[in-house]
């Protein structure tokens, strides 16, 4: 993606340190956070600074590198499988994030110079996060049409991979293929990434779009205005149940009704074929002050924090919902696009 003329990636890693695009600053501000070491690293993805299934896998994968240059030689091994369950610890629904620590630790602990085989299989993560994103782009465009109008929900853009995307992936490759498309950005209650992040990738590509609110897309599904829907995952199960950021599930049952097809757009480092449904994938739940709370921009191009609720009430802010496959039209990967039932048989021969 390209801000202010240079190429970036969402995260990247220059000897010790990890380079991460600021997010929670964004749209207003464009900000490059450094971190020092493994730790800094685990909390720029527990407090959201990097989000998004593949920029948090290449970000942990990252982590568990930097880990390994840090470890003391007395306290070698015991010092990498705590940091691993640290890493771990910090968002439980992104099966990306378990696929790179599980990859960086088994590289460095079975060779002899730990540190590099780490980090060269943290960079091998980033760049097959990068490829396969840009194959669900080519796949992918060839379910879009002429005039398309898309909805989709959160952020699953360049942002939320290395470079790329899943959902907007296809978004942006129709684009290039000149195809006239509008898209649909849910505002994505309650940390609103499709009104800050999205909405702002997909302006700085100049792609037509609007936001809308989240309770607004039956609406427009009613009306006949979406021709389609796109969403990313957050982890897939076996049998096709996926994982996505609050409000998908509701997208989903809206699009069945109304006859609109939905799609899950997501690198095979997403699936998790040890996880049989959708009931066995763990549910993340964040503070309540997302809920309560929001964070903008004043006048005086200050960010400031203001409560928007009722004083005395607090909240419940889960993270993700699970759509089932019985919902879902069909999941985009780099190996092409599949049946939710499919993918089981599909890629446990390629593991």
């Amino acid at each position: 993606m390209q801000v202010n003329g240079k190429h970036y990636r969402t995260v990247w890693m220059e000897d010790d340190k990890v380079y991460l695009i600021e997010q929670n600053l964004l749209p207003f501000k464009f900000e490059i956070f450094v971190s020092n070491d493994y730790l800094e690293t685990c909390r720029a993805i527990k407090e959201m600074l990097v989000r998004g299934a593949g920029a948090i896998g290449t970000t942990a994968g990252y982590a568990m590198a930097q880990a390994f240059m840090q470890a003391p030689e007395n306290d070698w091994h015991q010092f990498n499988i705590m940091a691993k369950s640290k890493i771990e610890a910090t968002r439980p629904t992104a099966q990306n994030l378990f696929y790179a620590t599980e990859k960086v630790f088994q590289a460095a602990i079975n060779n002899a110079s730990p540190i590099q085989a780490a980090q060269a299989a943290a960079e091998r993560i980033a760049e097959e996060d990068i490829a396969a994103c840009k194959k669900i782009g080519e796949f992918g465009n060839a379910l879009i049409k002429q005039k398309a109008n898309i909805l989709t929900h959160c952020n699953a853009g360049w942002l939320a991979f290395t470079d790329f995307g899943s959902a907007l992936s296809p978004i942006y490759s129709a684009h290039a293929s000149d195809k006239d498309i509008f898209v649909y950005v849910d505002e994505t209650r309650p940390r609103s990434q499709g009104a800050r992040l999205t909405a702002w990738e997909l302006s700085n590509q100049k792609i037509p779009h609007k936001i809308i609110p989240d309770n607004a897309a039956a609406y427009f599904m009613q009306q006949g205005k979406v021709d389609m829907i796109i969403t990313g995952a957050d982890r897939i199960a076996a049998n096709g149940d996926t994982a996505n950021k609050i409000g998908t599930l509701e997208k989903a049952i809206c699009a069945k009704e109304f006859g609109i097809p939905f799609y899950i757009a997501a690198p095979s480092s997403t699936i998790d074929l040890n996880c049989k449904s959708g009931k066995n994938i763990p549910i993340e739940f964040r503070s309540d002050d997302e809920l309560l709370y929001q964070t903008g921009i004043d006048e005086d191009n200050v960010m400031r924090k203001i409560r928007v609720s009722s004083p005395d009430s607090s909240g419940l802010n889960p993270a993700f919902d699970v759509t089932p496959a019985k919902y879902i039209s069909g999941i985009i990967t780099e190996k092409g696009i599949f049946k939710p039932e499919e993918i089981n048989n599909i890629f446990k021969l390629e593991q």
